[in-house]
């Protein structure tokens, strides 16, 4: 018998492979200052297109005065304990109520951490004779709350109206025979490629199909829709999604996540989310926090404007140079380059310091090998000379790739690495 620990020692995964030559600069990087456009990054001046912080709440007087009282008054630990045994307060209530009119539901309930929340939401909404039929490029989240399901589970292809009406051919003759239900899963917003999920199709299927359907709108809430809804509003579905996620991480700028639908779903799910059931109950600094957020989306719609004129000057700069930027419909802009993971290694350190900008870097095995994803999260605390900086940064770049230079520069990498 072998020690458990041997297989972590002899093989630390596709990414871990990495460590020694990424961390601390490609991966786990130390940005520095305030949450904004322009930060530090190892005492450098760097333009920043890593952040989520699509409506620039995070650093805005108005946002930090709230987040700065309420830290004051309670610190971080109230209310203590679990919801339903001591962390329970009105201002929870006001805020589950004041999210749910936002999102057009009945009801809505705060999860204390988005990841954890949605994992348990899947856990809770299905027994073990439910099929779930998912996306199959849904967010990690979401196939770690797959994986808890004791029954059966399809996936269909990313976005693919036809694959999906297959795979519910094939659930609805199981569940036929195990008498359970349907739960169809999709993101409102994929945050690696930034393509809307389908879901005006998903809800046309209903017509042929029964089954109820979960979004995670992680990256859609608070940057579509007319009112800022999210994906279902942009595409006039919301009421046809049965289950409504959202994390505050991205739009609000802060920590925790809501769940919204009817009534009775909701109080289900407040008497039997694992994930929430056994946990402290999210922080009062957080939930007045996110009350001023969410009042911040109702009453500001430039900073919408202005995050999408940025996305349009973005997006449109980068097409017009002959860039790549797949089919986003959101504001996460892939830029697809063709390299390996040590030309990769080689064009990031070039764009940080010859540069100055600052972008995530995904590679193999999260997109396929031989390609190179440049992530690029615009804001709305962006600037058009940030934009014009990184069209430029980005050309000069995409030159060193084609004509080798990069290759060179990461020969001594891709040697030790045995690539």
């Amino acid at each position: 018998m072998r020690d458990l620990f041997d297989r972590i020692i002899e093989n630390k995964g596709p990414l871990g492979k990495w460590a020694s030559q990424a961390e601390g600069y490609f991966v786990f990087p130390k940005l520095e200052g305030p949450i904004s456009n322009r930060m530090k990054f190892q005492g450098k001046d760097v333009i920043t297109w890593s952040i989520n912080d699509y409506l620039g709440l995070a650093n805005l007087p108005e946002i930090k005065k709230v987040d700065g009282e309420a830290a004051l008054e309670h610190g971080s630990a109230y209310p203590m304990g679990a919801r339903m045994m001591s962390g329970h307060t009105d201002y929870h209530e006001q805020l589950e109520q004041e999210l749910a009119a936002f999102v057009n539901k009945e009801a809505s309930y705060l999860l204390n951490f988005g990841y954890q929340g949605f994992m348990s939401v899947i856990d809770a909404l299905v027994a073990k004779d439910d099929i779930i039929v998912y996306d199959v490029d849904c967010h990690a989240c979401i196939i770690d709350g797959v994986r808890l399901h004791m029954g059966k589970r399809f996936t269909f292809k990313h976005n693919d109206a036809g694959s999906l009406e297959k795979n519910l051919e094939r659930a609805t003759k199981l569940a036929s025979e195990t008498g359970g239900g349907i739960l169809v899963i999709s993101e409102g917003v994929f945050g690696m490629r930034g393509e809307q999920g389908i879901l005006k199709e998903i809800v046309a299927l209903k017509k042929k199909f029964k089954f109820r359907l979960l979004v995670d709108d992680a990256h859609g809430f608070g940057t579509l829709g007319k009112t800022g809804a999210g994906a279902g509003e942009e595409q006039g579905v919301q009421d046809e999604i049965d289950v409504y996620l959202a994390t505050f991480a991205k739009s609000m700028a802060s920590i925790g996540a809501f769940v919204a639908a009817d009534q009775e779903i909701i109080e289900y799910l407040k008497y039997n989310l694992r994930s929430q059931m056994f946990a402290k109950s999210l922080p009062m600094v957080y939930v007045k926090g996110a009350l001023k957020r969410l009042d911040m989306l109702r009453t500001r719609p430039e900073l919408k404007a202005k995050l999408w004129e940025n996305v349009n000057a973005l997006q449109n700069g980068l097409k017009e140079r002959g860039f790549d930027i797949g089919t986003t419909s959101s504001c996460v802009t892939p830029v697809y380059l063709n390299g390996s993971i040590p030309e990769a290694m080689a064009l990031v350190k070039d764009l940080r310091e010859n540069y100055g900008i600052f972008c995530s870097i995904v590679v193999y095995p999260v997109i396929p090998k031989g390609l190179i994803l440049l992530r690029l999260i615009p804001t709305a605390t962006h600037t058009m000379e940030d934009i014009a900086e990184t069209l430029d940064a980005f050309s000069g770049i995409r030159e060193r790739l084609q004509n080798g230079t990069y290759k060179r520069l990461s020969a001594a990498v891709a040697a030790a690495m045995g690539e």
